[in-house]
């Protein structure tokens, strides 16, 4: 589960355009920065959440989990194999992208299989994130008018700052007030994004299992 768990997702959270900004207390003229992605994975709804997504789907990913270091084994002595044999000189280019080729179908395959063991995790994921990002941009503002914040910005727009203009916490603790839980079973007609925004995951979500190993390319490693 603790390897499972660093597969489970890490996409960036875009919050509303009116929210995205950086945070500094009214201490820093007014400056602050906050990080959206942070505050819905600090909030005690997504802590729960994501206790009850391990929980509820410990089967499905404990299975992925084990059919991914199967496949990875799999894998390992094709791409070996392929490596040596693109090591050679005058190494036949004709069998070489076969070789890639053969690697990179097989790879797909493994892909769709973890996808599809890891998919209704990801699904109550997506769910519970929706429900925590649609209060999200109400949380911000709260914060902001609370620390007298005139100008918010992203972390990603900010070269330095104090640690005294970071107001994500004070995000989250507003998100907390808001959204004390939020539900994992998503209605059966649901799909992601049908409340306006595409919702991404917090770094620590839960997210679909890693491809079991790299295939090379076929442009730059067989010569095409």
């Amino acid at each position: 589960m603790k390897t499972i768990s660093k597969l489970l997702l890490a996409a960036a959270l875009v919050a509303p355009a009116a929210t995205v900004a950086t945070s500094a207390q009214a201490q820093v003229n007014g400056v602050a920065v906050a990080d959206p992605q942070g505050a819905i994975a600090g909030s005690r709804a997504w802590a729960a959440a994501r206790q009850q997504i391990e929980t509820t789907y410990k089967t499905q990913l404990d299975q992925a989990e084990t059919r991914r270091t199967a496949l990875t084994r799999e894998l390992e002595p094709l791409v070996q194999a392929f490596q040596t044999a693109r090591s050679q000189p005058n190494a036949n280019q004709a069998a070489l992208r076969t070789q890639a080729e053969q690697i990179e179908t097989r790879q797909q395959a493994a892909n769709q299989e973890l996808q599809r063991l890891t998919q209704p995790a990801v699904r109550a994921q997506t769910y519970a994130v929706e429900q925590l990002q649609a209060r999200l941009g109400e949380a911000v503002q709260n914060a902001v008018r609370a620390k007298n914040v005139s100008l918010l910005v992203s972390p990603q727009a900010v070269l330095f700052m104090q640690p005294t203009a970071d107001i994500t916490t004070a995000v989250t603790a507003e998100l907390d007030k808001l959204v004390p839980t939020v539900s994992i079973t998503p209605p059966a007609n649901w799909q992601p994004g049908q409340g306006g925004q595409q919702a991404a995951t917090p770094a620590n979500a839960p997210a679909p299992a890693a491809a079991p190993a790299a295939a090379p390319a076929r442009r730059q490693n067989s010569g095409r």
